[in-house]
């Protein structure tokens, strides 16, 4: 049997630094921290396309590394409904969730995604608020100090 994973997704947004910031926080079957991703958007976008975009970005992630059996969580209610509906959505949100579901079609066998309370959210919550300043991609293959405590009190 494969390893399974369990990926949770969140995005926050500064005004004042005009950045919208994507934080994927992987972990394995067991709670064990796997990888972080964080990445930093010079722009900001609403709250609908920042969560879609956060959902095609650790799909496009995640199928780039190869990870299969992943079970994918997001705080946004709304990426979560669209995404396991069949509606045909034109607009900028709904092309990005289609995009995402194409992506989760030909990589993802054996996943899912749903929606989680923020508080199940917490590790990329911290996360998403203390990278905000960075300015670029970064992928943490040790656990951050700024989510460590975060991550034991999970495992507790």
């Amino acid at each position: 049997m494969s390893e399974r994973y369990k990926c949770n997704i969140d995005i926050a947004f500064s005004f004042s630094l005009n950045r919208t910031c994507i934080d994927i926080y992987v972990r394995d079957s067991d709670g064990i921290f796997v990888l972080v991703k964080t990445v930093t958007y010079p722009c900001l976008v609403s709250v609908d396309v920042g969560e879609a975009l956060g959902m095609h970005s650790v799909l496009q992630w995640l199928s780039d590394v190869q990870f299969d059996s992943v079970d994918f969580e997001t705080d946004s209610k709304l990426t979560s409904d669209a995404f396991l509906s069949n509606r045909n959505d034109t607009f900028e949100f709904g092309c990005i969730i289609s995009s995402c579901c194409s992506l989760f079609t030909s990589f993802f066998s054996n996943s899912g995604v749903e929606f989680v309370r923020r508080q199940t959210n917490e590790v990329v919550h911290a996360l998403a608020r203390e990278t905000m300043l960075l300015t670029s991609l970064v992928v943490y293959f040790d656990i951050s100090n700024c989510i460590e405590t975060f991550i034991i009190n999970e495992m507790l």
